[in-house]
């Protein structure tokens, strides 16, 4: 018997606007280069340019995997399966079949 196929929902426009403004913000908070071309405040010995850029590796990252959750489909529930007898026995509930 073959698995039934589910068509997964299209994504409406409001989970690509969300989409849009999570990676562009992205985009715009590491490629705006005047933003961040300045030595001060300093962070330790760190100047602002570095410390600016180590920041958005993280920000990044989960702004990614939350663009990534939005956009998958959304998985079917597993089936059901039977759970096997105890191991090295046949048969349903434990039985020894000879």
């Amino acid at each position: 018997m073959s698995q039934p196929t589910s068509n997964p929902k299209p994504h409406g426009p409001i989970t690509w606007a969300i989409i849009t403004v999570l990676l562009l913000a992205a985009l715009v908070g590491t490629l705006w280069v005047p933003f961040y071309a300045r030595t001060t405040p300093k962070l330790g010995a760190l100047p602002f340019f570095y410390w600016y850029q180590l920041m958005w590796v993280p920000i990044v990252a989960v702004l990614s995997w939350v663009a990534y959750l939005l956009i998958r489909p959304a998985r079917p529930a597993p089936p059901d399966r039977a759970r096997p007898g105890p191991a090295g026995r046949g048969g349903q509930d434990g039985e020894r079949t000879s």
